[in-house]
């Protein structure tokens, strides 16, 4: 796959401090990006950044604080002299059920979710417009799509990235903005957010249920298989031809088939996959 569309371009990624957005802002570097490295842990950021092997800065940045979100990109586009893609990635995810779930946990999920995602496209857009040829990449996932039980808060932010995505390629679309805008959704990658949604849940006080907890060693061990470094680079060639929507992995394409098949019983569909999951674990 050809680097042009990377090659000298600046771009900015969050929550680049683990996961597919270390393995985006290592690959963006790689494909010879200048790369802008936001994470709310600043050591992790800046060990991305070190980890890149072109021109790469750390941000310490909480993408739930629109008013930081638009300091980072003033400071990048004055840093870099612009900026011309943005990688909206960050994201938590809370295991809990809508009957227990408290309206605190929702509100900190929705805050990194979605409103980080809303925050980053609105305080990058001006400037990737000016660029004459910007992209806007928001990580969706396969929830995105598809139900999943226990993770409401989280099934509900990614429906939503999805929903602001498409409506901002049509508007760019519309107006004829020289920007290209990109929903992602990965399916079962290897990266630490099965475990940190059971630790979130915990340090509120939460205790897990046997099936809670079977269910997350099930996915780690099992189910969050493909490499982040994999991850980065379908998202990548993606973003270089130019599409509006990557599916990342067989789960995902999988999923996205099925729930466009026979959409009235996409629940129906996840609930005797999950039945399937912890019936495995069992054995």
């Amino acid at each position: 796959m050809s680097a042009g569309c990377f090659r000298g371009k600046v771009a900015a990624v969050t929550g680049a401090g683990s996961g597919i957005g270390r393995a985006l802002a290592v690959g963006l570097s790689a494909r010879g990006a200048r790369v802008a490295v936001a994470d709310i842990d600043e050591v992790a950021a800046a060990h991305t950044a070190s980890l890149c092997v072109g021109e790469a800065e750390p941000y310490l940045v909480d993408v739930g604080d629109r008013a930081a979100v638009g300091a980072f990109a003033a400071d990048v586009a004055a840093r870099f002299g612009g900026v011309h893609q943005i990688y909206n990635n960050a994201g938590i995810a809370f295991n809990s059920s809508v009957l227990d779930h408290e309206w605190a946990d929702y509100e900190r999920v929705l805050r990194v979710n979605l409103a980080g995602v809303i925050h980053g496209t609105q305080a990058f857009l001006p400037y990737l417009i000016d660029s004459g040829d910007g992209h806007v990449v928001n990580i969706s996932s396969l929830n995105g799509f598809t139900p999943q039980p226990g993770l409401s808060a989280y099934c509900t932010t990614k429906y939503g990235v999805r929903g602001f995505t498409e409506v901002l390629r049509s508007e760019m679309l519309l107006d004829r903005h020289p920007v290209r805008v990109t929903v992602v959704h990965p399916g079962g990658v290897a990266t630490s957010i099965a475990d940190s949604a059971a630790a979130l849940a915990r340090s509120t006080g939460r205790t897990l249920t046997t099936a809670q907890e079977a269910r997350n060693r099930t996915y780690t061990e099992k189910l969050l298989k493909m490499p982040p470094d994999k991850a980065a680079r379908i998202i990548l060639d993606g973003v270089a031809r130019g599409r509006p929507r990557v599916r990342v992995g067989s789960d995902a394409v999988a999923m996205d088939v099925i729930a466009r098949l026979v959409p009235s019983r996409i629940a129906e569909v996840t609930v005797a996959l999950e039945r399937r999951i912890l019936a495995a674990e069992r054995v």
